[in-house]
């Protein structure tokens, strides 16, 4: 009689005789990944160790006395957090916001902060040679206080911005009048 020792390891060798091999370690190439979202007409990717989840927009109760950039606060499963328009932070024009509205949560000290974003393009990888010097539109005005570094992947430039920098920012932590 075999014992279920025996039976889990006839399992084991009839399914390492069908598997298939891995590439060894030094074949992988090193991929930074992020996720990718448009802010006007910039592609941007944010680390995935910044980004704690995307979500729908959820209803926002304006906060009298803030900037503008400020939409208000968010309830997102019993936590308060402000929802904050990132492209009139970053360029002083109003995101156009629409059914299906997508937010960025990124951690800061303090608690989560909610980003709108106009357009979600999902996860994103680049190996280090597609790494690039950031092209003139990711160096100019605020962008280029955030932008670290920049990718060339789908025929696109796609700069790296760095939401802990934006967080640690003293111009986006005041956000009363």
């Amino acid at each position: 009689m075999r014992t279920p020792f025996d039976i889990l390891a006839e399992y084991e060798r009839r399914s390492l005789a069908h598997a298939v091999a891995l590439p060894a370690r030094e074949d992988l190439q090193e991929q930074w990944r992020g996720v990718g979202y448009r802010i006007g007409s910039h592609r941007l990717v944010s680390g995935f160790d910044e980004v704690v989840e995307i979500v729908p927009l959820p209803p926002v109760t304006p906060v009298p006395g803030a900037q503008p950039w400020l939409l208000g606060i968010g309830n997102l499963r019993g936590n308060l957090f402000p929802v904050v328009d990132l492209k009139q932070f970053l360029q002083g024009e109003r995101t156009v916001l629409h059914e299906g509205q997508r937010v960025l949560v990124m951690r800061q000290a303090g608690g989560d902060v909610a980003l709108t974003i106009d357009e979600l393009y999902g996860q994103r990888g680049f190996r280090d040679e597609q790494g690039i010097e950031p092209p003139e539109a990711f160096t100019q005005g605020r962008y280029g206080h955030f932008v670290t570094r920049a990718f060339h992947g789908d025929e696109q430039d796609w700069g790296v911005f760095a939401l802990s920098l934006l967080a640690r920012t003293p111009e986006f932590r005041q956000a009363a009048l």
